[in-house]
């Protein structure tokens, strides 16, 4: 039988009277964004997915009645790429805008915060994983809408495909927004209130044709993150689309989108160490 003498023990540090004091324990590894996110955005999916079915039957329901109202307004033409676009984008902004703001109105106000601060998960991780999720649910929505929109109208489904593209980028940039005004409202119906009235600024400025609308109201619509996913999506329902137009007012809504985003992380950090 052999005994290990203390000073072959690693982790120790000599001390005065020969005695040897254990060292500081290492820290782990520091988290990383992209697990962080992945992990985020399971667990929020997993959370929403209770509600997933009111929250697809109550955001398409609204779109999909819009546009029979419209119907009997509008005819065709451009009017009716511009009504059918922005109601297929409503789905996103009232999940992602609307929704989310609530969410983290809700989260800063019950103290939900303190248990994400205490995760090992950059700020970034939290906002991204609970826009994904929540954002991942208006993809059917959005998908029959634009469809029912084209039979009701007589518009293409060819490109529908740019769907793929309108949805994540869109709905990043209004899933930013709606975090930002969650976790900057200082109460949770505030955060509420802002929620709404940003979800009926996309569904007026989004959805009502533009060449009815005053110049300043123009403006306006201009400085709406969703306005150039509804142009993107609008403008390949033509029968020669311009690409480069559809690519630009893409490349716009992703840089709003990334803009977004940071602001809302710069509001999680702000709220977070309140």
């Amino acid at each position: 039988m052999s005994v290990v003498p203390a000073d072959a023990l690693g982790g120790a540090a000599p001390a005065a009277g020969g005695q040897r004091v254990a060292g500081p324990a290492e820290l782990g590894p520091r988290a990383r964004l992209w697990p962080s996110l992945v992990a985020v955005y399971r667990a929020q999916l997993s959370r929403a997915r209770v509600a997933r079915i009111p929250l697809l039957f109550v955001a398409t329901f609204q779109s999909v009645g819009i546009m029979i109202l419209m119907r009997g307004v509008v005819d065709g033409g451009g009017e009716a790429r511009a009504v059918v676009a922005g109601s297929a984008v409503l789905v996103v902004a009232f999940v992602a805008l609307n929704l989310l703001a609530q969410y983290f109105g809700q989260l800063r106000a019950s103290g939900g915060l303190d248990h994400y601060a205490t995760l090992p998960v950059p700020p970034a991780a939290v906002v991204l994983g609970a826009a994904g999720a929540y954002a991942s649910f208006t993809v059917p929505g959005t998908v029959v809408t634009a469809v029912f929109g084209c039979l009701l109208f007589g518009l293409p489904v060819t490109h529908l495909w740019v769907l793929v593209a309108v949805i994540p980028l869109a709905g990043a940039a209004l899933a930013g927004l709606g975090a930002a005004l969650g976790l900057l409202a200082p109460r949770p119906e505030f955060a509420t209130l802002l929620g709404q009235l940003g979800m009926s600024a996309a569904l007026l400025l989004g959805v009502l044709p533009p060449e009815r609308m005053p110049q300043v109201v123009r403006l306006a619509r201009d400085l709406l993150p969703s306005t150039y996913g509804v142009e993107a999506f609008a403008r390949t329902f033509g029968e020669r689309p311009d690409w480069g137009l559809v690519l630009g007012d893409l490349a716009v809504c992703a840089a709003v989108g990334v803009i977004s985003l940071a602001v809302a992380t710069w509001a999680y950090r702000r709220a977070a160490v309140r």
